[in-house]
């Protein structure tokens, strides 16, 4: 994947047009565990972490749903800890504020923290209805389901109130974000330090609400898991011609529109120039070249040639075995999706020799690697190590794997792009910023964010023809 990951000889003089800022770090529980318990040893006392974070909670929630009546819901742990700060600050603000314990504090700082609250605090069963719920039951630590009389609170609680959740939504597992019981969603959430994985995976992006990240002071840990940021965009250079903008060439499917799809999203998105290759000479723009197979194939050697598309509407017929074939065992760098996915075998694609992203769906990816199981992070970055590409599942919650363990997640995305032909749009664009000079997991990073850009613009009615023109107006926005 060295090649992938430099980018073609021919482009590295390239000024990229659109650059993909570092992702945002999504640390694991065990991973901001160890953080702060490295700035403990540093001198931070525990009590401080959590005053902090307690202040950061009271100041979102108070500029999110400010109201005159709260109810806080605690844990025994220091989640439970956090709610009693809140409760606390809220109440110096003038909030009418009831905390509403499961069990009290079992260690510090919680018990400190707990210490400060002289207000009332009554039993879960106990707890009235308030228009704003802050549960503050369990946070990130919560590895099972918590008790039955937390849930009941929650469902009885919850649907006649904002709710904003503390760290993350209580049942929520923050590694994978599995529901680990019934879930109540929250309208906010406050994380502490740093997102977590749970906020925007499974379950867990459906109940997060709008995400808040609190700084608590302590220095975020390094990473191979983050969430993809908007792109930048920088004035292209004076001297450029359309083949240092980077050639794509698309393989055309059997008698389909995909094909035309990735070739006309590829050249909307700032590719110099983009060929579709094969026996139907339709073409989606009269500025996209055809060429035949044979003259396609002959491209592959031209060292201008920067990413080539192959899969969408491709057939299992002897031609689409052939250019498969052929693909793999060069240098260029392909993106597969679609139909090449089909024909592709793991063996196939750990042999190859050419940079590749993979860009499968859940039922294709199961189809090729087995099932993704309850954790989609640990079967997306398998994937990518066993095939040597970068591996882009698609889905609500994008994954994105490069081979040495990298993930980025992109969560900037529209149901809306729940329609035929939208995954050939995505390909296309992969390979034209591929093309442009983009190792091939920012490229495929970047391509995700603007095409669920795309998506939120078109909104009601889009469809896949749409998407080209919709892609060019959110790299003109950025």
């Amino acid at each position: 994947m060295a090649a992938l990951l430099a980018g073609p000889a021919f482009l590295r003089k390239v000024v990229e047009m659109l650059s993909l800022p570092p992702p945002a770090p999504l640390p694991t529980p065990e991973e901001m565990r160890a953080a702060e318990g490295t700035a403990i040893a540093a001198g931070t006392p525990a009590l401080r972490l959590m005053e902090r974070a307690a202040s950061a909670a009271t100041l979102a929630i108070m500029a999110f749903a400010p109201k005159r009546h709260a109810l806080v819901l605690v844990g025994p742990g220091n989640n439970g800890g956090d709610g009693y700060g809140v409760a606390v600050a809220l109440a110096a603000a003038g909030v009418s504020v009831e905390v509403a314990a499961l069990a009290p504090p079992r260690g510090e700082p919680a018990q400190t923290m707990a210490a400060r609250w002289t207000g009332p605090v009554v039993t879960l069963e106990a707890a009235r209805q308030a228009p704003l719920v802050i549960d503050a039951l369990f946070g990130t630590g919560l590895a099972r389901a918590m008790p039955a009389a937390a849930t009941e609170a929650l469902a009885r609680l919850a649907p006649h109130a904002m709710v904003v959740a503390l760290d993350i939504v209580s049942n929520i597992d923050a590694a994978t974000g599995a529901a680990l019981g019934p879930v109540q969603p929250a309208a906010m959430t406050v994380a502490f330090g740093a997102a977590k994985p749970g906020h925007l995976l499974a379950d867990g992006a459906r109940v997060t609400g709008r995400l808040v990240t609190a700084d608590i002071g302590i220095a975020i840990p390094a990473t191979r898991l983050g969430r993809v940021l908007r792109p930048g965009r920088a004035p292209l250079a004076a001297d450029l011609h359309k083949y240092r903008r980077g050639h794509v060439l698309v393989v055309e499917g059997e008698g389909s529109g995909a094909a035309r799809l990735a070739a006309l999203a590829a050249l909307r998105s700032g590719a110099g120039l983009v060929t579709l290759t094969g026996p139907d000479s339709r073409l989606p723009a009269d500025a996209i070249m055809h060429r035949t197979d044979d003259e396609g194939s002959a491209l592959l050697d031209d060292p201008r040639c920067g990413a080539v598309v192959c899969g969408p509407g491709l057939a299992d017929t002897r031609r689409g075995r052939g250019w498969l074939e052929r693909l793999l065992a060069g240098n260029v760098p392909v993106v597969l999706d679609a139909g090449a996915l089909a024909l592709a075998t793991p063996a196939m694609l750990a042999a190859a020799t050419a940079p590749l992203v993979l860009t499968p769906h859940e039922g294709e990816f199961e189809t090729l690697f087995g099932s993704l199981g309850p954790d989609r992070l640990a079967a997306v970055r398998a994937a990518a190590a066993a095939s040597g590409a970068v591996v882009l599942l698609k889905g609500p919650q994008t994954l994105i794997a490069a081979p040495d363990g990298r993930v980025l997640i992109n969560d900037h995305a529209s149901a809306w792009l729940a329609t035929a032909g939208s995954g050939d749009v995505l390909a296309g664009l992969i390979a034209s910023l591929i093309a442009q000079g983009q190792p091939g997991l920012e490229a495929a990073a970047t391509a995700a964010w603007l095409h669920g850009d795309a998506g939120r613009r078109g909104g009601p009615g889009l469809i896949a023809d749409d998407l080209p023109g919709l892609v060019a107006a959110a790299i003109a926005a950025l």
